[in-house]
């Protein structure tokens, strides 16, 4: 019988945030792979447990090298429990590779759930968190960034970063260049840990506090896009279906098409299109 791989969310800074089956899993668990073997005995430590199963270290630099041995485990109907620094492995942390082989190979995958620092963040912020997207990592180039900022200049969804204190000012300025010196966003700083910070305003005021130095670690949540007014006259309406309906959309797709690009009620564009038709 094949083993199973448990996906552990680990505390951001607070070891209380722990629960009790992350507890019995780290217990029993007959392979720890863990990104850093140090904060694995210092969490040990401070939620008293005795973990008795085989350490193994799994980041980035060794992600590869450590899969044949993991599989292998797996394949021999090891328990496997995958733990990184903080949050949960795979979101912009060590454990794609490994997941993605398991299935593939059939091995169940699970998770204990933890606390993230994407929810966490977004949770705080105080932006609208209906709909969100999580970008992970800021390109380190200025350039980069900036174009990736710029692909992101019409995104309606809250949107979460992750970025390191001493390159948070320039992606601050470079945001508020892009995306509106205006645009609302949020700074969690140290999330759940003693000197937590969330400092909330707009973009370039976020980016001139910042400039005076930050530390610790680093969640950006920065608002979506605002909802732009769409001035658009009936023989504009009919115009826009008829391109869809060249591009061989039905005229039933291409109205939607329409109304959801334009936000315009289904009547209106509906009536436009009719409009047209007449002689």
């Amino acid at each position: 019988m094949s083993g199973r791989l448990v996906l552990g969310g680990a505390p951001l800074g607070q070891p209380g945030d722990v629960g009790p089956r992350l507890r019995s899993v780290l217990e029993t668990a007959d392979v720890l792979a863990v990104e850093d073997t140090r904060r694995l005995h210092r969490l040990a430590s401070d939620l008293g447990v005795t973990f008795t199963g085989r350490v193994v270290t799994f980041h980035e630099s060794v992600e590869q090298q450590r899969l044949p041995g993991l599989m292998s485990a797996l394949a021999d109907g090891a328990t496997v429990l995958l733990l990184t620094d903080a949050g949960m492995p795979s979101v912009s942390d060590p454990g794609y590779t490994l997941v993605r082989a398991a299935i593939d190979a059939g091995i169940a995958v699970t998770s204990v759930p933890g606390p993230s620092a994407v929810t966490t963040a977004l949770a705080v912020s105080g932006l609208p968190v209906d709909r969100f997207c999580f970008e992970g990592f800021l390109p380190r180039k200025a350039g980069e960034r900036r174009a990736r900022f710029t692909g992101l200049a019409d995104e309606r969804r809250t949107m979460v970063f992750f970025e390191s204190p001493h390159r948070l000012a320039d992606a601050l300025a470079d945001a508020a260049a892009v995306l509106g010196a205006d645009r609302p966003a949020a700074v969690c700083r140290e999330l759940t840990k003693t000197y937590e910070e969330i400092r909330r305003g707009p973009l370039a005021e976020l980016a001139e506090w910042a400039a005076e130095g930050v530390k610790g670690e680093i969640t950006l949540v920065v608002g979506g896009a605002p909802e732009r007014t769409v001035e658009l006259t009936p023989a504009d309406l009919a115009a826009e279906v008829a391109a869809e309906e060249a591009s061989g959309a039905t005229r039933k797709d291409a109205i939607r098409a329409v109304v959801e690009r334009t936000g315009m009620p289904r009547r209106v564009v509906y009536d436009a299109v009719v409009a047209a038709k007449s002689p």
